[in-house]
């Protein structure tokens, strides 16, 4: 182009593919995306328990970067966000040190956590790739999350609906940063138990996520008298302390439901897709199968070392988890290719079920190798919905890899610098509510920390009244998703609920009678105060998206807007605002708290 054909910012920017574009590039994922991605990464799973993904987010600021690239910018903002990503991904695996510190574990030095850390995210990226072309490219699962961030890189090259999204996000980012000021220095506010990040994921995922997790918190609300009448809890103990057992067992039989079917829709794509050419779909499509298969067997080799030699784990136990964590990608990888769900709490139970099996006594033990499982399935199915968006825009997938692995390695650092943060800043965040319940303060629930704890510490020895409550949940989990699988097949079902009471009616059998088994886990790990507020946000999200829906049936959309992905609705963009703005003003609040101390 000539010079005068150059749009003016594009004038400003480096060269395309120069070192200065990687600079460029890597420099705001490393320096701002990617820590804001992990504080509220690290916030989430300390406050919720679990996290929303961060690619809109990352995509959506990166998109501000290379904006002036034009169409080509969506790969410099794939770049952003797939290593901003990684960066929070890894920076939420320090629920993790968490866990080991509620267990009583002796606390290693701050560089050998990094490093184990960080190899098992190196392992997991190079066996999430191995899979790729089996995966992304022959089988072209769908990947719904990572087909939703390529159609928003795409949609962000428009100057005004990129402004309109940075709107969205900057007043729901100052909306938390607000809610969560009211919440430590208000005490009337403080006792309603109200959370921006609750209120914040429940306008993500909506009413048929949220819904469902309240209903599971009722339920066992009503039930622990009968649970503590036949001891299955003390006379404080919280429903908690048992429904995270069925609630872990439900997720587990629905599982069974749902990877059976997938792996016969997996069958019938393979066999679909036999003698089909592999069509190269952009550039770095590859990256060479022996360069993969060494980065494998390096890091693989080196997670072994610093397990035994640093950590002093045993050798035995730590292969098995690495030759289990090949399996659970593979599993996994399909799962959230098909459905968009990553099955990496059931991973992580299975380990310690069949390590307890194989003999395993040790909780410390079964916590160290889990971990490999939990962090392997996590970046692992992560690599691959970001190929997935790589390979719908035409990125170049080397490029992409290199991005991922230092977006993993930054993020092991900031794992561990974020939980001794929070930890230190928050005590309460160090004591084990599962063995001390009245401990729970406020929006501290740490419900992953709480079902890993609770997993792991009777690893080898379950009660007999627990083996009884994990039946039960398996039980509850398979039947009710036998049943929405036979309902979502009828097609009376579905002309009943295309009618306009069915939809009524459709949503009352989905959320409440027969809800999913994995949303409605969620209310066996929160308290129900929580569920509430998390309930409340879902149902203010599926009432705008209900508004917005019937505007756009008797109003003309403007251009562009038909086109528009749910993960850009204003709920969505507002509630990840609301997120990360607790998040920040939690953090900051937190470091004050400590220099004061140090003062």
């Amino acid at each position: 182009m000539a010079e005068a054909e150059v749009p003016r910012a594009r004038r400003f920017l480096p060269k395309p593919d120069s070192a200065a574009y990687h600079l460029l590039l890597g420099g705001v994922a490393l320096l701002v995306l990617g820590p804001l991605g992990g504080v509220t990464s690290a916030y989430m799973v300390f406050s919720l328990g679990f996290t929303v993904g961060g690619q809109v987010l990352a995509g959506i600021l990166g998109s501000t970067v290379t904006y002036g690239y034009g169409a080509d910018g969506k790969h410099g903002a794939n770049y952003i966000q797939t290593m901003a990503a990684s960066v929070a991904s890894m920076a939420g695996m320090a629920v993790l040190i968490q866990a080991m510190v509620w267990l009583g574990m002796p606390m290693p030095p701050a560089w050998q956590l990094v490093l184990y850390m960080g190899c098992i995210g190196m392992f997991g990226i190079g066996v999430g790739m191995l899979y790729t072309p089996i995966l992304v490219d022959r089988l072209k699962l769908e990947y719904p999350s990572g087909h939703a961030v390529a159609n928003i890189l795409r949609a962000l090259t428009d100057k005004q609906l990129l402004r309109r999204s940075i709107s969205k996000l900057g007043g729901g980012t100052a909306g938390g940063i607000g809610l969560g000021a009211l919440v430590e220095h208000v005490a009337k506010v403080g006792a309603t138990g109200v959370s921006a990040s609750t209120l914040g994921a429940g306008l993500i995922v909506g009413s048929r996520i949220g819904v469902p997790a309240f209903v599971m918190g009722v339920v066992l609300h009503f039930l622990a008298p009968h649970f503590r009448a036949i001891g299955w809890l003390g006379p404080h103990d919280p429903f908690r302390k048992i429904g995270f057992l069925i609630a872990l067992a439900m997720i587990m039989g629905a599982a069974v439901v749902d990877l059976a079917l997938i792996a016969v829709e997996a069958v019938r794509r393979f066999r679909g897709a036999a003698g089909e050419p592999t069509k190269d779909e952009g550039p770095g499509r590859g990256l060479g199968i022996r360069g993969l298969i060494a980065w494998v067997v390096f890091w693989g080799v080196a997670l072994v070392i610093v397990a035994t030699s640093v950590l002093h784990q045993p050798v035995g136990f730590i292969v098995f988890a690495i030759v289990l964590s090949f399996v659970f990608v593979f599993v996994n990888g399909i799962a959230a290719g098909i459905s968009d769900w990553n099955p990496v709490s059931s991973a992580f139970v299975i380990a310690v079920l069949l390590m307890s099996a194989l003999g395993l006594r040790d909780p410390v033990v079964g916590m160290m190798a889990a971990n490999i499982l939990l962090v392997s399935c996590s970046v692992g199915v992560d690599m691959q919905q970001d190929r997935s968006t790589g390979w719908r825009l035409g990125s170049n997938r080397a490029v992409q890899f290199r991005y991922q692995a230092i977006g993993i390695f930054v993020g092991a650092v900031l794992s561990v610098v974020l939980a001794n943060l929070f930890m230190n800043a928050y005590p309460v965040l160090k004591v084990d509510t599962f063995a001390h319940p009245e401990a729970l303060v406020g929006q501290w629930q740490s419900a992953m920390t709480f079902k890993f704890v609770g997993a792991i510490r009777d690893i080898g020895h379950l009660a007999p009244y627990k083996i009884e409550a994990l039946m039960i949940g398996l039980a509850v989990g398979f039947t009710i998703e036998v049943a929405r699988k036979l309902l979502a097949r009828s097609a009376r079902w579905k002309a009943y609920r295309a009618s306009g009471f069915g939809f009524a009616v459709g949503w009352v059998v989905e959320a409440v009678v027969l809800p999913s088994p994995y949303a409605a886990s969620t209310g066996g790990f929160l308290e129900l105060t929580t569920t509430a507020w998390y309930a409340l946000g879902s149902i203010i999200s599926s009432l705008e998206a209900t508004v917005e829906s019937r505007r756009a049936r008797t109003h003309a959309p403007k251009p562009g807007e038909d086109a528009l992905p749910e993960d850009m609705s204003t709920t969505s963009l507002v509630g990840g605002g609301l997120i990360a703005g607790e998040s920040i003003y939690t953090l900051i609040a937190g470091i004050v708290s400590l220099l004061s101390l140090l003062r």
